[in-house]
């Protein structure tokens, strides 16, 4: 069960991230994908700057939804140069 919450989550940060950033929609599977990676870079980040987990799918949606988005200013970033 929990791998249904973290895949629901990816999919949710992903699709938040797409919107946030503005771009062409990654599809289902492409925001699911973007939203797992940034969930793990987001965990890295708050736990490299020292921020408390707050728990809880907000919590989780807040974090991959960070992630996902420096991903995506990552990614772009890449494609221009």
């Amino acid at each position: 069960m929990g791998f249904l919450w973290f895949l629901l989550v990816g999919i949710i940060a992903g699709w938040l991230a797409g919107t946030l950033i503005k771009g062409g929609g990654f599809g289902l599977l492409g925001n699911m994908v973007i939203g797992v990676i940034g969930a793990m870079i987001g965990g890295f980040l708050f736990n490299a700057l020292g921020v408390a987990s707050g728990g809880g799918i907000i919590w989780s949606i807040v974090v991959a939804t960070v992630g996902a988005v420096v991903l995506l200013i990552i990614v772009r970033a890449l494609k221009k140069a």
